[in-house]
């Protein structure tokens, strides 16, 4: 795969100790972007995942930063450790998200808030404190992890909380994207369905497999490196996947 020159680039990737956040960090540190590596309770994979960034360019910059992205004041120590470490923030991937395939009558409100506020409210936070430095060095470009058909104004009853979230997480990008057009900062998102390295995995999927991280890989780099006159766009790695729909 073509990896494009993102040397002297600041990266923050939502819950990048495990993961899809994982493999996307490492794919921008081999794309020569300083990385900062996230997470919330998991210090030690974190640090592993900052030893194998380095390992992959010896030249850039890494640490790792831990906080709550559903917490403001956490979310603000997040950013300032990643500014005081390897500096202002260029690229954000809101990655992080909880997962939960319910019906909305079948979950309590304790689940149904924490899916909402990982998926949807972190993004909103952690999008709103990356944007005034972004504006103030005139740069910027954030991803959005969605979810495949959530844009499309489908119904998907068996993750209920989940689809909802998402579908907020794509408005709420197409309405910063729009919010952001006098700069150059862009905001777009990748919304996969089944991947890799998911718990479960359906009886049947499209193509006969889930989406494997390079798939995810391609599209966010090709945003993270894209041209400013691409935002509030939505790429769906799902293989042409459509949910069921009432």
């Amino acid at each position: 795969m073509n990896r494009p020159d993102l040397t002297g680039r600041t990266a923050l990737v939502t819950g990048s100790a495990k993961g899809v956040g994982r493999a996307l960090l490492l794919a921008l540190a081999e794309c020569g972007a300083n990385v900062a590596v996230h997470y919330h309770t998991s210090a030690d994979a974190a640090q592993t995942v900052a030893e194998q960034a380095r390992a992959r360019d010896s030249d850039i910059e890494t640490t790792t930063a831990r906080g709550d992205v559903t917490d403001p004041d956490s979310v603000d120590g997040l950013f300032e450790t990643v500014e005081d470490d390897i500096g202002t923030v260029d690229l954000l991937v809101n990655n992080v998200g909880a997962f939960a395939p319910s019906h909305w009558e079948d979950i309590d409100w304790e689940t149904w808030n924490r899916v909402l506020d990982t998926n949807f409210n972190a993004t909103y936070l952690c999008s709103k404190r990356a944007l005034s430095p972004m504006r103030e060095t005139g740069y910027g470009r954030i991803v959005n992890i969605g979810y495949a058909s959530a844009g499309k104004g489908l119904v998907n009853t068996t993750n209920f909380p989940y689809f909802v979230a998402k579908t907020g997480v794509i408005m709420f990008t197409r309405m910063l994207a729009s919010d952001t057009q006098s700069d150059d900062i862009t905001v777009n998102a990748v919304s996969p369905y089944v991947v890799e390295n998911s718990d479960e995995f359906p009886s049947e999927l499209p193509r006969g497999r889930p989406a494997a991280f390079d798939d995810l890989i391609q599209p966010v780099l090709f945003f993270l490196d894209g041209p400013e006159y691409i935002s509030g766009e939505n790429i769906e790695v799902d293989g042409g996947w459509l949910p069921e729909t009432v």
